[in-house]
């Protein structure tokens, strides 16, 4: 039956009597209210005791219903299966009250509402609650100081919660929410910095003068209004904006927010120092002043943490000496540990729902969990004085209950409550417990013991062989393989699942002996299918389908199970529609199959490509397309060859790099491949596809993201001397402007873009020089070059020059030479200003020349290398670094002899420019003259 506005006289009365120290009266009372949780109704009239202007007073009962409130709003806001939960009327409802209710003066309670209120937008932003963050914004047009700090203080715990959620599309929704927040917050925080100076310099003359403050109170709360206000900022640019450590492109708010911050601090330090001794009065804040030379005055942040830090610690000391702690650990696994009747009738009714209630809810949500966590931390931090209280009591446990024991009593119970506590602790108890002993004693002998009650104690046994996975020795690892596969095969799905997680964790470990597991894995295949079959949960379908993704990647025996594979893989990929997480997992699943299938992964293609197109296509769900792109490098990267579905795949990439650069270090790879893996097929069907994504990238991505492109340009020239360079001419003059541009000096990442792009120009000078010069004398690079204010005072290409010759020192041994067979050609340019970089151009081409036998030999190495390879792996389909190493060792470039290039063309300089050339070699000094000749072995 539903609560209404008729029962808030007993709802107050309730929640008065279960904060009576008399227990005959608080306990009906706690019993009364946790019955009305889940009536209809409950809610609603715990919001009318905390809003009541009557009960303004009445703090604690307040406070109390609050907590109440967000308690329900964890159990029941959400559909559950097995209850009505909250209605749509009294969500809306709800939403309503709570933000007609923004001036709450208590500060606790205030701050519950705002815990609250981001509870809710959690769950309902933005599809069920649009207007939340448009209401608050307007509220905040004519709010008082305390209204608004309310209103920032829910600001910010909403955004903190949203923050956390991981799929694309609720990413894509914060970004939303960030770029209509951000300009009005940081306007509001820097506006405040200005009220706040104000108000320290007034404050400061009122010390000084004993003169007290009437506005100290207001001036505290705009102080915190500004630390929530620059909290929120500080969340909106982590995670509303990309990073600009990994992003391409240029983040306004990092750019803008980092010099004004650094000018606000300084504008607080003159205070800090009149502040100090008005603040830290307590003496744990005084710092030990013996050694100090200069300033001797000043405390230090880390004095002041160290202060606090041991006067915190005697203080528990004092609360908690040791036999308090003892007596704690043992109340926390006696009482809280042990499984309560509900529990059992849980896991035996719904073992799926109580696995995920035991092991995925939040800690603070539930009691067990929490006392769990209490009692993991009190382990860690007296470790050495637990250890053995812990061991004690589950030796006591064990004896009290054999392995023999099938009927549920307080003592299977006590030692389910015991395995427990030795399971969560493994890591510091192992100094106190031998596993092999444990399991050859007690563990295994639980697994023989089949009867339907004992579930309970193998739910508990699986989740300790996951545990103490890292003290499974090699003696041992059979039997625990065998043991964790027997529990995966148990009919309680609680059971399977932990079993399954376990399992999981051994497979990922660094110890893990698969010459031990091999002869399991059909049992083990078999059993992760038939559980993904069997769980009705989509949360238990995403832990099999990692175990399975897991096994995939680290174990070599994958290809005699692939047909069952695929057709699991099949049969997911249609039952997950519309379940983004699952799908996610499935593509994650799917790369590891294909990486492990290597040169056969062509068998899984029937399957494979249908689910690829679906996930990169571009009105997929966003939150696919980054783990379907992986999906797609890997499958280019181990195909032996391009089938035509992954040809037509190409313009998918197109559409992707259009919308954004988030995936931009990607796309680069999947261009490669299809450049290494496609040839000659590929550029004529996708040419256009392939200038298209160049264009968009260069130009307007930064210096990292050019830097991740030019790889890909070089390539293409390199493969396709005489196709490519006038399909993305205007990608060649984005690069002569990048190299022209000043402004690299102090900026390695600039350099290396000059460079880069420079080698790249210089190949085409090289392998096509005839386009080159026709590129130069294009109008529209004129135009380009005047538009980016680059002064041009030779012709373009002599500037080009200069670069090559300052940049040599900044490339790599493969563009080093191209830019010397770059320079050999100026040498039979017929122009005078050639003689008079003379001797620049030979001086490098002589230190390449010289250079170049070390580097030779190391390609030469490689080549004999692939050769063996090839030798030794005839009849194996290359990698995709090995087709890589073909090209590379197939270059022009390597192929050319700079020697050779260097003395014809100097022959030809000498032809056409008579003396002067005579002249301008006799100008050069004696001993660059002299290693001239012999690098090109002259006489």
């Amino acid at each position: 039956m539903a609560l209404s506005a008729s029962d808030l006289p007993a709802m107050y009365s309730l929640l008065a009597n279960s904060m009576s120290g008399d227990e005959s009266v608080r306990k009906p009372a706690e019993s009364a209210l946790s019955q009305s949780e889940s009536r209809p109704g409950f809610c609603s009239c715990l919001m009318e005791v905390i809003t009541a202007k009557d009960l303004a007073s009445q703090v604690d009962i307040r406070l109390l219903a609050s907590v109440y409130f967000k308690n329900s709003i964890n159990r029941y806001w959400r559909n559950r299966r097995d209850s009505s939960g909250i209605s749509n009327e009294e969500k809306t409802h709800l939403r309503q009250k709570l933000l007609s209710h923004l001036r709450e003066e208590n500060y606790q309670i205030a701050l519950m509402l705002a815990v609250l209120i981001s509870k809710i937008a959690r769950i309902d932003y933005p599809k069920e609650w649009p207007e939340l963050f448009s209401v608050l914004a307007q509220q905040l047009q004519s709010a008082d100081v305390l209204t608004s700090h309310r209103i920032f203080m829910i600001i910010f715990r909403s955004l903190k919660e949203l923050s956390t959620k991981r799929l694309i599309s609720d990413q894509r929704n914060f970004a939303e929410i960030s770029s209509h927040f951000f300009d009005y917050s940081w306007h509001i925080w820097q506006r405040d910095v200005q009220a706040i100076l104000h108000g320290f310099s007034t404050l400061s003359q009122s010390y000084n003068s004993n003169d007290p403050n009437q506005h100290l109170d207001e001036l505290y709360l705009q102080c915190e209004r500004w630390l929530l206000c620059l909290k929120i900022i500080r969340q909106l640019i982590i995670s509303g904006f990309p990073s600009d450590a990994k992003q391409v492109q240029e983040v306004r708010p990092v750019k803008e927010v980092s010099p004004v911050l650094l000018n606000a601090i300084q504008s607080f330090l003159p205070y800090y120092s009149s502040f100090q001794k008005c603040i830290l009065e307590c003496k744990e804040y005084k710092p030990s002043l013996s050694g100090r030379v200069m300033d001797e005055n000043q405390i230090t942040q880390e004095q002041i943490k160290k202060n606090i830090s041991n006067a915190v610690g005697g203080v528990l000391t004092s609360l908690l000496p040791n036999e308090r702690i003892v007596l704690l650990c043992n109340v926390l696994i006696r009482r809280y540990f042990v499984l309560t009747t509900s529990d059992l009738e849980e896991l035996y009714q719904n073992p799926e729902s109580f696995h995920h209630e035991q092991d995925m809810v939040q800690w603070t949500e539930k009691l067990r969990p929490c006392a769990e966590a209490l009692y993991i931390v009190l382990f860690e931090n007296h470790s050495q004085l637990l250890g053995p209280v812990v061991v004690s009591l589950l030796q006591e446990a064990m004896k009290g209950c054999p392995t023999s024991v099938t009927e549920i009593t307080p003592g299977l119970l006590l030692k389910d409550a015991a395995y427990g506590a030795a399971a969560y602790v493994y890591y510091e108890l192992s100094n106190y417990l031998s596993f092999k002993d444990w399991y050859n004693g007690a563990l295994s002998p639980e697994l023989s013991n089949d009867h339907p009650n004992m579930h309970i104690i193998h739910r508990k046994v699986a989740l300790i062989l996951g545990q103490w996975v890292s003290e499974v020795k090699d003696d041992t690892k059979r039997q625990v393989y065998c043991a964790l596969i027997k529990l995966l095969q148990e009919k309680n799905l609680s059971v399977r699942l932990a079993a399954c997680r376990s399992l999981c964790l051994h497979v990922e470990d660094a110890n893990f002996s698969e010459q031990e597991f091999v002869d399991l894995l059909p049992i083990c295949w078999g059993s992760c299918f038939k559980l993904v079959e069997e769980v009705q949960e989509f949360d238990s379908k995403v832990q099999v389908l990692n175990s399975v993704s897991v096994l995939i990647a680290h174990v070599s025996e994958v290809i005699p199970f692939a047909e069952n594979l695929v057709q699991f893989f099949h049969k997911v990929w249609e039952e997950s529609s519309g379940e983004s997480l699952l799908q996610i997992q499935l593509l994650i699943a799917l790369r590891n199959f294909v990486v492990a299938l290597g040169g056969q992964s062509p068998i899984c293609y029937n399957m494979l490509l249908p689910i690829l197109r679906r996930g990169i296509d571009i009105n997929s769900p966003d939150e696919l397309i980054e783990d379907s792109m992986l999906l797609w490098e890997a499958t280019l990267s181990h195909a032996p060859s391009l089938v035509p579905q992954l040809l037509a795949c190409f313009p998918c990439l197109v559409e992707i790099m259009e919308r954004s650069y988030e995936h931009l270090q990607v796309a680069v790879s999947i261009i490669e491949d299809y450049i290494i893996l496609g040839g000659t097929e590929f550029l004529s069907m996708h040419a256009s596809s392939v200038a298209r994504i160049l264009d968009l990238v260069v130009g307007n991505v930064t210096d990292k993201g050019i830097l991740s492109i030019l790889p890909v340009i070089d390539i293409l020239i390199q493969c396709f001397p005489a196709e490519v360079p006038p399909l993305i001419s205007s990608v060649l003059q984005k690069l002569i402007v990048m190299c022209l541009s000043g402004g690299d000096d102090y900026d390695p990442s600039k350099t290396a873009v000059k460079a880069s792009s420079a080698a790249i120009l210089a190949r085409i000078l090289v392998m096509n020089t005839n386009y080159l010069a026709q590129l130069m004398s294009e109008q529209s690079l004129l135009l380009l070059l005047q538009k980016a204010s680059v002064p041009i005072k030779d012709n373009i290409l002599l500037c080009l020059v200069d670069i090559w010759l300052d940049k040599v020192d900044n490339a790599s041994s493969t563009q080093r030479k191209t830019f010397g067979l770059a320079l050999s050609i100026i040498l039979t340019l017929r122009l005078p200003q050639v003689l008079d970089k003379l001797d620049q151009i030979l001086s490098v081409c002589t230190t390449v020349i010289l250079s170049e036998n070390n580097d030779l030999s190391e390609d030469e190495s490689s080549g004999e290398n692939m050769s063996s390879s090839r030798c030794h792996g005839e009849g194996t389909i290359p990698s995709k670094e090995l087709r890589k190493r073909q090209i590379k060792y197939s270059d022009p470039i390597n192929q050319l002899s700079l020697e050779t290039s260097v003395r014809e063309n100097l022959q030809t300089c000498a032809a056409l420019h008579g003396e002067s050339f005579n002249s301008a070699i006799g100008n050069m000094h004696p001993a660059a003259l002299e290693q001239l000749k012999k690098a090109l072995k002259m006489p």
